[in-house]
């Protein structure tokens, strides 16, 4: 057994009171994400597994570490990967998918005189972008304009993005998507992997976003913003904060999706509510 074997299967001492806020405000500061009481264990378990495979005992030095200059930088990104990537799945939310084609099938109705921009925020390992990436391809298949749309995903977990980029997946991840859609946009792998096809991985873009920064954000004039299960983790004004920058993101009789339950009494005087009980969405006007 290698030195410390033994001890790193002893559970670290318990936070305190001042540590646990400490680590609260870090990174609520750096990413807006709020842990309260109830996610202290996950907290807890995530810091002690990085400090385990760093020989560090006590969460007031691994404090120390990730806030320590440019070393402190590269720290902070392992553990963010840790701490923010979230369960997703294909087609999540079916009601808010079945929206979007009804959505993008009155678009195109009416001509499109250039490529749709489409927007996944908080986009994990990538099953939303692609997601969407297949409603955008099945709505446009068979019209003068089969590949006149892009995808956009956005995350602050480096490992997600990689994860992403890669579209490959298991077969168990492929479950939620109708046989046809699995067999038109993945072609299999060795050992039970599916990696989406060529073609529609070229409309799909992933890059790191930290929606603190949404100000320095590139995106403007999307037709669809995707944003759900994202929101929950902040405080309700920074919701508000984080919901008034996109709607200026997107473009006249865009489309924003949003989780349901995650927002409550926002209001935008460019933006309408859409008539569907199923699904939180809005239109930009005009």
């Amino acid at each position: 057994m290698q030195p410390g074997g033994v001890w790193a299967l002893k559970p670290l001492a318990d936070m305190t009171h001042e540590e646990f806020q400490d680590w609260q405000k870090l990174l609520e500061e750096r990413t807006g994400v709020v842990v309260n009481d109830r996610r202290r264990t996950f907290l807890q378990a995530n810091l002690s597994a990085r400090m385990r495979e760093l020989g560090v005992t006590d969460y007031a030095s691994y404090y120390r570490q990730v806030t320590d200059g440019p070393r402190g930088a590269v720290e902070w990104s392992n553990l963010l990967d840790r701490l923010t990537v979230q369960e997703t799945r294909f087609f999540r939310h079916g009601p808010s998918f079945e929206l979007l084609a009804d959505y993008l099938r009155g678009r195109i109705e009416t001509g499109l005189s250039r490529p749709l921009e489409i927007w996944s925020l908080g986009c994990s390992s990538g099953e939303e972008p692609y997601s969407l990436a297949m409603v955008a391809a099945e709505a446009l298949a068979g019209t003068p304009w089969p590949d006149h749309f892009a995808v956009t995903g956005t995350d602050i977990s480096l490992s997600a993005l990689a994860k992403a980029r890669e579209g490959v997946y298991g077969a168990r991840r492929l479950e939620p998507l109708a046989t046809e859609l699995a067999e038109r946009y993945f072609q299999a792998l060795d050992a039970g992997r599916y990696k989406v096809v060529p073609s529609l991985a070229a409309r799909v873009c992933c890059a790191r976003l930290n929606v603190l920064e949404l100000a320095k954000a590139p995106m403007s004039g999307m037709d669809v913003i995707f944003c759900q299960n994202l929101l929950i983790y902040f405080r309700r004004w920074r919701r508000r904060d984080i919901l008034n920058r996109l709607a200026e993101r997107l473009a006249p009789g865009g489309l924003m999706v949003l989780g349901v339950g995650e927002v409550v009494g926002w209001e935008h005087p460019e933006l309408e509510p859409v008539a569907n009980e199923q699904v939180l969405a809005f239109t930009r006007k005009g």
